[in-house]
């Protein structure tokens, strides 16, 4: 065991897609042999910046969850999902949304079927497998920025547009593209979690320096 990981660190790492956020913490904890936990869930489908929490870390993470997002997405335009995402049944409309603007300030979202929100004490998306459908909890988010970075065609003649979006904690990517009308969250990359950044992949954060990074952990640790 590393002195670090004894210590306890955040673990910066590029989840990549096609594993769940539960699968890399695991190969983590066998890897290292030591205890571990994450701050915040990514889709399966989704990649990018995962904090693994190690060791005395793990104590932490109920001040890390809570850190806004930022995400690079791409909405596919002319088509819907069942779950707003690659993975659902996709359906071609041909309908190209007028308007590309994405709701920003307090948004009200219902929480998907496919999410790990507990309801009744049992995650949703295992209702969802099992082809339940229950009338899902509504939340307040904070969009704080959606920009639309560009749009295109491709040769198939599908269209995109390509976003950066800054939000609270909680927020359903892939339901606020929904907003659009005809369109499906085809790509999301988490490239920031407060301070913490996507270009430092691979890094481990000691403690003292995640007190400096985040305020509420300062004040916890005092």
């Amino acid at each position: 065991m590393a002195a670090a990981d004894a210590a306890g660190a955040v673990l910066i790492l590029d989840k990549p897609a096609g594993k769940t956020s539960h699968d890399v913490v695991a190969a983590v904890r066998r890897e290292r042999d030591i205890k571990a936990g994450h701050a915040g869930t990514l889709d399966p489908f989704a990649t990018g910046l995962l904090l693994v929490l190690l060791g005395k870390a793990t104590r932490l993470q109920r001040f890390l969850v809570g850190l806004p997002k930022t995400y690079l997405a791409t909405a596919r335009l002319g088509w819907t999902s069942t779950t707003g995402d690659p993975d659902g049944e996709l359906t071609e409309t041909g309908v190209v949304p007028a308007s590309l603007e994405l709701p920003t300030g307090t948004v009200r979202q219902r929480v998907p079927m496919t999410s790990a929100v507990r309801v009744g004490g049992e995650r949703l998306y295992k209702k969802a497998h099992r082809g339940e459908t229950i009338a899902t909890p509504v939340r307040d988010v904070e969009v704080r920025r959606a920009e639309l970075l560009g749009t295109g065609e491709l040769d198939s003649g599908d269209h995109f547009a390509n976003y950066e979006i800054e939000c609270s904690a909680g927020t359903y990517v892939r339901t606020l593209i929904e907003t659009l009308g005809d369109a499906y969250c085809a790509d999301l990359r988490r490239v920031a979690v407060g301070l913490f950044r996507i270009e430092e992949a691979g890094r481990e954060v000691p403690i003292g320096e995640v007190a400096e990074l985040v305020p509420a952990v300062g004040d916890a640790l005092r």
